[in-house]
C-alpha cells in the first residue's frame, strides 16, 4: 500500500472514529426523563416566568408560544391590558398601561416583548393581530434573539445547561478537520492542484461540523427536571378544565397568570394562535396608516400576464404570442391529409403517424414562441418530448388523431388556441401602449415585501394608501434598494403592469428589533 493510499484510509478511519465518539457523546448527554408531578394548581411563591416554562415544557428543544405567554404574563401583572370589544376574540386590542411605560425590573426577553407591544400601540392601543411582523427575516431574527434571552434566564436559574461541555465541543470541532488534512495531503502527493486539495480537505470537516452544530443545544439540569415535573402537574390541572383551551386573550383578567402558563405549556390553543409574534398572515395585515387601525386584505397577482414587465418585455411577449398564433394558423391551413399514413400501412416506427404529425406542429409552434419570448431553456426540450408522447404512442387506423389529421382546415381546438394567443398578443400590445403614459404618483405605507422565484424577478410590494381595505401588490424591480416594511414611500407606478417605476422615501421604517429608544436627557421638546 502506497503512502497516498495510507493517507486516504487513515482519513476514512478517523471519520469513523469521530462519528463513534460523536454518537457516544450524544448518548451520554441525552436529556433526562421528566416525571410529571400530581395535578396541582399551585404556582409557587417565586415561580419561573412563563417564558422559561415554555422551554421546560418543550423539553429544552424550543420556546414555542413563549412570546404570547410573556405578553399574557405582562397583562396579568398590570403592565399591559387586553380588551375584547365584541364577540370575536381576533378583534381584541392590547394597550400599554402607566406601569408598563415604567416597567422596572423586567428580564431582557420580557422587555423585548413589551417593547414590541409599545412600538405597535403608539396611539393608545393596537389590535392583537398588529403585533405580528410584516417581514419574515425580521420575525425570525426577533424570535431567535428572544430564545437566546430565555435560555440565558433558564441557565441563570440553574434549570438548563449546554448539552456538550465546552471542552468536548471544541475537541469534536477541532478533530473534525483532521481527516480533511490527511485527504488534502494525499491529493497533493497524488500530483493534483492545491485548490483541489483544499476543496477535498474542507469537505469532511464542513460536514462533521454541520452535524455537531445541529446537535448543540440545551439539556436539563437535575433542578430543571424537577421543576419541569411540577409544571407538568399544572398542565394536567389546566387540561382538566374543558373550556380552558378556547379561552380568549382578554380572559387573563379572570384567570390571571394561569392563562400565561397555560399558553406556555401549550394548553390554550386559541390564545397561542391569536397572539402571534411571527411573520403573520400574508393576506391580511393590520395597518394604522390613515389614523385608525383596520385589517387590509391583500391580493397577489401571481398569474396576471405582464405583471412587472417593461415596455420592451411586453413587446417581446406580444411578438411571442403572435408567433404562436401565426404558427398554429399556418400549420392548420397548410396541413394536408397525405402528410400522414395509417398505422397499419407502415412500420410501428413511422414518423408520419397522425398523432405524431399533429403533436409536432403544435409543439413546434409553442417552441418558436418560447424562443421569441426568451424563455427557452434546456429542460424545455424535455417537456416538448413529453408533450408529444400521447400522439406518438397512438396506434390503429381509427381514433381522434386519425380523424383530426384527415380534417381539412383548422380544428376547433386549433381555432380556440389561435384566438387565445391572438388575444394575448393584443393584450400585451395594449399594455405596451399604456406604458407610454405618464406614471401615476401614489403615497402610502409599505405593509409587506416578498421575493419571487428568480433573482431578476420583481418583488411584491404591498402598499396601503389609507383609502381602502383591499389592496393589490405592486411589482418592485429586484434592483431597488432602501425600501423596507413600515416605511412611508411615494411611488411612481404604471397601473397596467402594476410596476413601480421609481420610489421616494417619505419616512423611514422603525429600526430592526422595534426597540423604543428613550429620549436623551436634556433634549429639546
Amino acid at each position: 500500500m502506497t503512502l497516498t493510499e495510507q493517507l486516504y484510509w487513515g482519513g476514512a478511519a478517523l471519520i469513523v472514529l469521530w462519528l463513534v465518539a460523536f454518537g457516544l457523546a450524544l448518548a451520554a448527554t441525552r436529556n433526562g426523563v421528566v416525571t410529571p408531578g400530581p395535578a396541582t394548581q399551585e404556582i409557587g411563591a417565586d415561580p419561573e416566568p412563563p417564558g422559561v416554562v415554555s422551554l421546560l415544557g418543550n423539553h429544552w428543544r424550543g420556546v414555542e408560544h413563549a412570546a404570547a405567554a410573556t405578553l399574557l404574563d405582562l397583562a396579568a401583572r398590570g403592565f399591559v391590558e387586553l380588551r375584547q370589544p365584541g364577540n370575536d376574540p381576533a378583534r381584541s386590542t392590547v394597550h400599554v398601561t402607566g406601569a408598563g411605560r415604567a416597567a422596572p425590573g423586567l428580564t431582557p426577553y420580557e422587555q423585548r416583548v413589551l417593547d414590541r407591544v409599545t412600538a405597535r400601540a403608539v396611539n393608545g392601543g393596537a389590535p392583537i393581530g398588529a403585533i405580528a411582523f410584516r417581514d419574515d427575516k425580521r420575525a425570525a431574527a426577533w424570535n431567535a434573539a428572544l430564545r437566546q434571552e430565555i435560555v440565558a434566564e433558564a441557565r441563570l436559574r440553574g434549570l438548563s445547561r449546554y448539552r456538550f461541555p465546552l471542552l468536548l465541543s471544541r475537541a469534536l470541532m477541532a478533530s473534525g478537520f483532521v481527516p480533511g488534512v490527511l485527504f488534502a495531503a494525499a491529493v497533493v502527493m497524488g500530483g493534483h492542484s492545491v485548490r483541489g486539495a483544499v476543496l477535498i480537505g474542507a469537505a469532511p470537516g464542513g460536514a462533521l461540523t454541520f452535524l455537531l452544530g445541529k446537535a448543540l443545544g440545551e439539556r436539563a439540569t437535575p433542578k430543571g427536571l424537577e421543576r419541569a415535573g411540577h409544571w407538568a402537574g399544572l398542565r394536567a390541572w389546566l387540561t382538566a378544565h374543558e373550556d380552558f383551551p378556547q379561552l380568549p386573550p382578554a380572559s387573563v383578567a379572570v384567570w390571571d397568570r394561569y392563562l400565561a402558563y397555560g399558553t406556555a405549556l401549550g394548553v390554550t390553543s386559541l390564545t397561542g394562535r391569536l397572539l402571534g409574534f411571527d411573520s403573520g398572515d400574508r393576506r391580511r395585515v393590520w395597518s394604522s396608516y390613515g389614523g385608525t387601525w383596520r385589517p387590509v386584505r391583500i391580493r397577489y397577482p401571481r398569474l396576471r400576464p405582464g405583471f412587472g414587465c417593461s415596455t420592451s418585455g411586453l413587446l417581446q411577449f406580444a411578438a411571442a404570442a403572435g408567433v404562436v398564433a401565426a404558427g398554429l394558423c399556418a400549420f392548420a391551413v397548410l396541413r394536408q391529409p397525405d402528410w400522414t399514413v395509417a398505422a397499419h400501412a407502415q412500420s410501428g416506427g413511422s414518423l408520419r403517424r397522425p398523432g405524431l404529425v399533429l403533436s409536432a406542429g403544435w409543439v413546434g409552434s409553442a417552441l418558436l414562441g418560447l424562443v421569441v419570448a426568451g424563455k427557452f431553456r434546456r429542460w424545455t426540450l424535455v417537456l416538448a418530448f413529453l408533450a408529444m408522447m400521447p400522439g406518438n404512442f397512438v396506434s390503429g387506423s381509427h381514433g381522434w388523431f386519425v380523424d383530426a389529421a384527415a380534417h381539412k382546415g383548422p380544428l376547433p381546438v386549433e381555432l380556440a388556441a389561435i384566438a387565445a394567443f391572438g388575444a394575448l398578443a393584443a393584450y400585451f400590445l395594449a399594455l405596451a401602449f399604456l406604458e407610454r403614459r405618464e406614471p401615476d404618483t401614489i403615497t402610502g405605507e409599505v405593509l409587506r415585501m416578498e421575493s419571487r422565484k428568480g433573482k431578476r424577478a420583481a418583488r411584491f410590494l404591498v402598499l396601503d394608501e389609507g383609502t381602502t381595505d383591499l389592496t393589490t401588490a405592486w411589482a418592485l424591480p429586484a434592483a431597488s434598494q432602501g425600501i423596507a416594511t413600515g416605511a412611508q414611500v411615494r411611488l411612481r407606478v404604471s397601473r397596467g403592469t402594476r410596476t413601480v417605476r421609481s420610489a421616494e422615501l417619505v419616512r423611514s421604517a422603525m429600526p430592526e428589533g422595534d426597540r423604543v429608544k428613550a429620549p436623551k436627557q436634556g433634549a429639546s421638546s
